[in-house]
Protein backbone atom coordinates (compact mmCIF):
# COMPACT_ATOMS: atom_id res chain seq x y z
CA UNK A 1 0.00 0.00 0.00
CA UNK A 2 1.60 3.49 -1.02
CA UNK A 3 1.00 6.53 0.30
CA UNK A 4 -0.80 9.25 -1.86
CA UNK A 5 2.11 11.96 -2.21
CA UNK A 6 -0.82 14.54 -1.93
CA UNK A 7 -1.29 13.55 1.40
CA UNK A 8 2.46 13.60 1.89
CA UNK A 9 2.47 17.36 0.72
CA UNK A 10 -0.10 18.03 3.11
CA UNK A 11 1.83 16.60 5.78
CA UNK A 12 5.29 18.18 4.73
CA UNK A 13 3.61 21.84 3.88
CA UNK A 14 2.12 21.44 7.55
CA UNK A 15 5.62 20.35 8.96
CA UNK A 16 7.27 23.58 7.14
CA UNK A 17 4.29 25.69 8.31
CA UNK A 18 5.21 24.37 12.79
CA UNK A 19 8.64 24.73 11.97
CA UNK A 20 7.56 28.39 10.86
CA UNK A 21 5.96 28.90 13.78
CA UNK A 22 8.69 27.44 15.66
CA UNK A 23 11.60 29.79 14.52
CA UNK A 24 9.73 33.11 14.92
CA UNK A 25 8.43 32.17 18.92
CA UNK A 26 12.47 30.82 19.13
CA UNK A 27 13.57 33.91 18.06
CA UNK A 28 12.00 35.70 19.54
CA UNK A 29 12.56 34.34 22.91
CA UNK A 30 15.93 34.41 22.45
CA UNK A 31 16.45 37.97 21.80
CA UNK A 32 14.65 39.00 25.03
CA UNK A 33 16.35 36.55 27.24
CA UNK A 34 19.63 37.45 25.70
CA UNK A 35 19.19 40.90 25.91
CA UNK A 36 17.98 40.85 29.70
CA UNK A 37 19.34 38.12 31.47
CA UNK A 38 22.37 36.56 28.88
CA UNK A 39 20.52 33.42 29.15
CA UNK A 40 19.73 31.47 25.43
CA UNK A 41 16.70 29.73 25.37
CA UNK A 42 18.07 26.54 26.11
CA UNK A 43 19.81 27.47 28.91
CA UNK A 44 16.20 29.02 30.04
CA UNK A 45 14.49 25.65 29.26
CA UNK A 46 17.05 23.85 31.28
CA UNK A 47 16.36 26.02 34.48
CA UNK A 48 12.69 25.76 33.76
CA UNK A 49 12.46 22.25 33.87
CA UNK A 50 14.53 21.44 36.65
CA UNK A 51 12.68 24.21 38.37
CA UNK A 52 9.23 22.34 38.10
CA UNK A 53 10.82 19.13 39.58
CA UNK A 54 8.59 18.77 43.18
CA UNK A 55 10.70 19.54 46.11
CA UNK A 56 14.05 18.67 45.13
CA UNK A 57 15.18 20.80 42.19
CA UNK A 58 16.98 17.60 40.38
CA UNK A 59 17.23 15.22 37.58
CA UNK A 60 18.98 12.68 36.35
CA UNK A 61 21.09 13.85 33.22
CA UNK A 62 19.68 11.17 31.26
CA UNK A 63 16.22 12.90 32.04
CA UNK A 64 17.28 16.26 31.43
CA UNK A 65 18.71 15.36 28.20
CA UNK A 66 14.90 14.23 27.09
CA UNK A 67 13.20 17.11 28.37
CA UNK A 68 15.63 20.02 26.90
CA UNK A 69 16.07 17.45 23.58
CA UNK A 70 19.16 17.72 23.54
CA UNK A 71 21.91 14.94 22.73
CA UNK A 72 23.62 13.67 25.55
CA UNK A 73 26.53 15.73 25.32
CA UNK A 74 25.14 18.45 24.38
CA UNK A 75 23.35 18.35 27.68
CA UNK A 76 27.29 17.37 29.52
CA UNK A 77 28.31 21.10 27.87
CA UNK A 78 25.48 23.46 29.04
CA UNK A 79 25.44 21.84 32.32
CA UNK A 80 29.03 22.88 32.52
CA UNK A 81 28.11 25.75 31.47
CA UNK A 82 25.22 26.44 34.02
CA UNK A 83 27.28 25.25 36.41
CA UNK A 84 30.39 27.73 35.84
CA UNK A 85 27.75 30.48 36.83
CA UNK A 86 26.30 28.73 39.32
CA UNK A 87 22.99 28.23 38.36
CA UNK A 88 23.23 24.44 38.69
CA UNK A 89 24.93 21.86 40.29
CA UNK A 90 25.62 18.21 39.92
CA UNK A 91 25.43 15.64 42.71
CA UNK A 92 26.31 12.19 42.89
CA UNK A 93 23.11 9.38 43.27
CA UNK A 94 23.58 7.79 46.25
CA UNK A 95 21.70 4.59 45.10
CA UNK A 96 23.92 4.37 41.97
CA UNK A 97 27.32 6.04 42.05
CA UNK A 98 27.05 6.32 38.08
CA UNK A 99 24.27 7.92 38.33
CA UNK A 100 24.65 11.99 38.01
CA UNK A 101 21.78 14.72 39.03
CA UNK A 102 21.97 17.69 38.10
CA UNK A 103 20.54 20.03 40.48
CA UNK A 104 19.07 23.87 40.55
CA UNK A 105 20.77 25.91 42.65
CA UNK A 106 18.99 29.06 44.66
CA UNK A 107 21.18 31.45 42.17
CA UNK A 108 19.57 29.52 38.87
CA UNK A 109 15.94 29.66 40.67
CA UNK A 110 16.43 33.61 41.92
CA UNK A 111 17.77 34.02 38.23
CA UNK A 112 14.87 32.07 36.31
CA UNK A 113 11.97 33.94 38.77
CA UNK A 114 13.46 37.26 37.62
CA UNK A 115 13.58 36.17 33.82
CA UNK A 116 9.65 33.95 33.50
CA UNK A 117 8.15 37.37 33.44
CA UNK A 118 10.43 38.29 30.15
CA UNK A 119 9.84 34.65 28.70
CA UNK A 120 6.17 35.03 29.18
CA UNK A 121 6.18 38.90 27.48
CA UNK A 122 8.27 37.76 24.76
CA UNK A 123 6.20 34.54 23.86
CA UNK A 124 3.07 36.17 24.07
CA UNK A 125 4.32 38.67 21.50
CA UNK A 126 5.79 36.19 19.19
CA UNK A 127 2.30 34.72 19.69
CA UNK A 128 0.45 38.13 18.59
CA UNK A 129 2.61 38.58 15.79
CA UNK A 130 2.58 35.33 14.41
CA UNK A 131 -1.21 35.20 14.47
CA UNK A 132 -1.42 38.23 12.00
CA UNK A 133 0.04 35.86 9.34
CA UNK A 134 -2.63 33.82 7.57
CA UNK A 135 -0.65 30.88 7.34
CA UNK A 136 0.43 30.45 10.84
CA UNK A 137 -2.98 31.97 12.67
CA UNK A 138 -4.70 28.88 12.52
CA UNK A 139 -1.58 26.91 14.85
CA UNK A 140 -1.77 30.01 16.92
CA UNK A 141 -4.67 29.87 17.74
CA UNK A 142 -5.06 25.75 18.51
CA UNK A 143 -2.07 25.94 21.35
CA UNK A 144 -4.55 26.31 24.14
CA UNK A 145 -6.32 23.10 22.81
CA UNK A 146 -2.88 21.27 22.91
CA UNK A 147 -1.86 22.23 26.48
CA UNK A 148 -4.60 20.85 27.83
CA UNK A 149 -4.70 17.89 25.87
CA UNK A 150 -1.62 17.34 27.70
CA UNK A 151 -2.90 18.28 31.53
CA UNK A 152 -5.55 15.56 31.11
CA UNK A 153 -8.69 18.60 30.78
Amino acid sequence: MSVDDSSVEVRAQGWRTLAALHNRIESELEKALQAEAGLSVVEYTMLSVLSRQPGSWHMRMQQVSRATALSPSATTRLVTRLEKRRLLRRILCEDDRRGIYTELTQAGADLLGAVQPIHDQALTKALQDAREVPELAHLVDALPGLAGAQSGS
